[in-house]
């Protein structure tokens, strides 16, 4: 059987790319273990977080489906750092666990061009000369050809998991490892290591006294995560917060030996920025306590995932140290906690669109090119979807940059540093952060959609009225001055008679609101929208600065260094910057000036190189 393009794999990122190939009517094969583990959240039943949120709004703007999943499954909504700037704020949701999972299985039957299969992919077929990959072939013997592949294995890519003395060949607890690919392609030549993750023990809600707990409710408002959205009315259930105490740590301690962790078992890399229980012991022993937040897995199930307290040790010992946190003396374990430790392919091996160097035609997204979080695998998959599609279409592959979107920031970290220990992504990543709101993400990105086909045209027809909107308010926000009538109607405007709107609204006591009151033209727009446009006229400077310094990355991101460039031709270049770039092969001077270890200098010879080599051309 023939197709156009093949995704392998059943989580975030296969979601994300099987979805862009087929909106773009390309005849693409769905390939998983199990179609009834479709989008499945593994970990923590939430979408979004700090950048988190703002990739799952890129997503969305971008024409993916992330934000629509969680908007029609959430049981919880939060706007995190709101009592912080503008630009670390995001929004984060519990999600409903098993409609999530059913709700991303039905879009993907109801998808045209869209073929579902169960079953494991071992092997990638290539052409005669072995330089490009032209289709798979699954565990039970069956070959199908694509003219692109599409990778997202996950953590199944010959995954182990392990509880205590406990281990077995695994990608989820219950679901067994894609056995074979990992293998095959080391044999291909790729460098292929291994990462570790873990995750908490599962308890029953009934069992857990939360009156010696605090209560995190969520807020009142709940905004969507699509912009195809003004609003939406979601069921609103808390979460709640414990803490460990010195006997948790204490028990911890007494049985660390029995860790796969700590016993050698485990050879693999865990999560710097989420580590078990054991590593938050052993590795900070002067804190007395660590928190842990009681999240419900869903308005249909009893289970209660218990986040930040992954655990690998013995099942008797979980439930043991558990029963010394106040509020869970008497909790029944459902789910032991475990780690997994997977196979994951080097990131440096692919180019920005995620591309691989090795062999043609084959794309690597998700947990597989080492990073974590549901997010940061489906911002992979889309993108790594829209440049399938465009090698289909002979098109120039769609790269975002660092200044342009989050999901720049995490791919270009990703084939241009690559990571030895799961990456995850962190609002400090980003130099151009204040222009990178959540906010702004519509307005940043839709038109590359739109350009790309990814957008119906009703959505097109919405962001030209909301984009309409903004500059609208925003001329009359430049115009408008604020006048005596003005002030005696809201008392804090006194002081800015005669002001333009505009201008007003830089005063830090100043909101949208308060302009509202004066004018009724503001006052009927959509309130995210004021706040959108105010946010953007109080950090107008601020945001020139910024464009000042992306001007200078872009004027560094178009110079653009052949693949076929001969860096040992150029006379005076280190030799580490030789080798990394060699090795890396950035595609322009930007890229390779952030590579570690190359110097200054080395750049300039590169620009230097290619300058005269532009004028001869």
């Amino acid at each position: 059987m023939d197709f156009d393009a093949i995704v392998i794999g059943g989580g975030h990122a296969g979601i994300e790319a099987a979805m862009a190939l087929s909106r773009l009517q390309f005849r693409t094969l769905f390939i998983t273990q199990s179609l009834d583990a479709i989008g499945r959240l593994s970990c923590n039943p939430a979408v979004g977080g700090l950048a988190k949120g703002n990739l799952v709004r890129e997503i969305d703007a971008l024409g993916g489906e992330m934000a629509h999943l969680i908007d029609k499954t959430m049981i919880q909504f939060r706007m995190l750092n709101k009592s912080k700037g503008p630009a670390v704020q995001a929004p984060r949701a519990q999600a409903d666990k098993q409609q999530y999972s059913l709700l991303a299985k039905h879009t993907l039957e109801s998808q045209k061009h869209l073929h579902l299969f169960q079953d494991t992919v071992t092997e990638l077929l290539t052409n005669t000369t072995g330089t490009a990959a032209t289709g798979v072939k699954t565990e039970r013997g069956k070959k199908f050809c694509a003219k692109v592949v599409v990778v997202t294995t996950g953590t199944f890519m010959e995954g182990t998991i392990f509880i205590g003395p406990y281990s077995a060949s695994s990608g989820r607890l219950g679901e067994p490892a894609a056995v074979g690919l990992g293998t095959h392609l080391r044999n291909l030549g790729f460098d292929v290591g291994r990462l570790k993750t873990g995750t908490p023990a599962r308890v029953l809600r009934q069992s857990i006294d939360f009156n010696q707990t605090e209560e995190q409710a969520g807020d009142i408002v709940q905004l969507p995560f699509s912009f195809d959205y003004d609003a939406i009315d979601r069921p609103k259930v808390s979460c709640w917060i414990t803490y460990t105490t010195a006997n948790t740590h204490r028990i911890i301690r007494e049985n660390i030996s029995s860790s796969p962790l700590y016993s050698g078992k485990i050879t693999g890399v865990g999560p710097r920025y989420c580590p078990s229980i054991e590593d938050k012991v052993m590795r900070f022993p002067d804190r007395e306590r660590h928190q842990i937040f009681i999240e419900p897995e869903g308005l249909s199930t009893e289970e209660m995932y218990l986040n930040g307290i992954s655990s690998s040790l013995p099942e008797e010992v979980q439930e043991q140290f558990l029963r010394s946190v106040p509020g869970l003396e008497n909790i029944i374990i459902t789910r032991p906690g475990y780690a997994v430790e997977y196979d994951y392919l080097n990131p440096v091996q692919l180019y920005p669109s995620l591309e691989s160097k090795r062999l043609q035609n084959l794309f690597f997204a998700g947990q597989t090119n080492g990073t974590s979080g549901y997010e940061e695998a489906a911002a992979q998959g889309l993108m790594a979807g829209i440049n399938a599609s465009r090698k289909l279409m002979k098109k120039e592959p769609l790269v975002l940059s660092r200044t342009e979107a989050y999901i720049g920031v995490l791919i270009d970290d990703l084939v241009t540093l690559g990571t030895t220990e799961p990456y995850r992504l962190f609002t400090s990543r980003a130099e151009h952060r204040l222009s990178l709101r959540h906010d702004t993400a519509e307005m940043r990105l839709f038109e590359k959609a739109q350009d790309i086909g990814l957008k119906s045209k009703e959505a097109i027809t919405r962001f030209q009225e909301k984009k309409q909107k903004i500059e609208e308010i925003t001329e009359l926000l430049q115009k408008r001055k604020v006048t005596r009538q003005d002030s005696e109607r809201s008392q804090i405007l006194e002081k800015h008679i005669g002001k333009q709107l505009a201008i007003v609204l830089r005063d830090p006591e100043i909101t949208m609101e308060t302009i509202a009151e004066i004018e009724n033209s503001i006052a009927a727009v959509h309130p995210t929208l004021q706040k959108q446009i105010e946010l953007d006229i109080k950090y107008e400077g601020y945001i020139k600065k910024q464009d000042e310094e992306t001007q200078r990355v872009q004027r560094l991101e178009r110079l653009s260094i052949p693949q076929e460039f001969d860096y040992d031709g150029i006379d005076g270049m280190s030799a580490e910057s030789r080798e990394k770039l060699k090795k890396i092969l950035p595609v322009s001077v930007g890229q390779a000036a952030r590579i570690s270890g190359v110097r200054n200098s080395d750049i300039s010879l590169i620009i230097l190189y290619l300058t005269k080599k532009n004028k001869k051309t």
